[in-house]
């Protein structure tokens, strides 16, 4: 993705957090999930490792589909993903008893092709002991003192996500990508990226993520 002066790269709000409530499903299948999703209900399902099938504890629940939507809008489909939340499964919503409290990683958001209703939630647990897969969002900064950006060239944004195995208490919301530095030709690579030591890069450290491009043609010319 090319980008003239970054200035319409998205900042993500960090202030903003929300417990994830929830109910327990009796069925699972195409007429219920039908059911729920008339009520304004989610199917939705937590699973207890990444391949889903490890360790039991899998738990069906619907959530509520005005809450994930406005989650989703607000943070956006990859920060969603890539955040962690306090799931409360409750025996029916408004109740103030709570069944069971998890920490989750949101796995898979199935949206509706033509109008972006949301259709399934996936969530894995997320306790202190699990290592989770998570493709974090990049967000680019420093684009507005780039030496290269202030000379004419364009952003080309490689990456906008790149997947590491995180300590589910690490797990960031979000990488920071400093442009502030880059000249023209320069670029940044999955294996410069900030971030905490004790996480494991899932892609190639050489593999780059965000480059600045050469003057467009009509600049340099105007330049001579």
């Amino acid at each position: 993705m090319l980008i003239r002066r970054a200035a319409a790269i998205p900042r993500p709000d960090l202030k903003y957090d929300e417990t994830i409530h929830a109910i327990p499903r009796d069925a699972s299948g195409k007429s219920s999930s039908a059911k729920e999703r008339k009520a304004g209900r989610v199917p939705s399902i937590v699973f207890q490792a990444e391949d889903g099938q490890h360790g039991g504890n899998k738990r069906i629940i619907s959530v509520q589909s005005n809450q994930v939507k406005k989650l989703v809008n607000h943070l956006g489909h990859s920060f969603f993903l890539s955040r962690l939340f306090d799931l409360e499964i409750r025996p029916e919503f408004g109740s103030s008893e709570v069944v069971e409290k998890i920490r989750v990683l949101l796995r898979k958001l199935h949206l509706h092709h033509s109008t972006d209703a949301v259709l399934n939630v996936t969530f894995i647990r997320a306790p202190s002991s699990a290592w989770l897969k998570v493709d974090v969002p990049l967000v680019f900064r420093g684009d507005d003192v780039s030496p290269g950006l202030k000379k004419g060239s364009s952003l080309n944004i490689i990456k906008r996500t790149v997947k590491f195995l995180y300590p589910a208490d690490i797990i960031p919301p979000f990488i920071d990508v400093d442009l502030s530095e880059l000249d023209v030709g320069q670029k940044i690579v999955a294996g410069n990226l900030n971030v905490h030591s004790a996480l494991k890069l899932l892609r190639s450290k050489d593999e780059a993520v965000v480059k600045i491009m050469g003057a467009q043609v009509s600049d340099q010319r105007k330049s001579k």
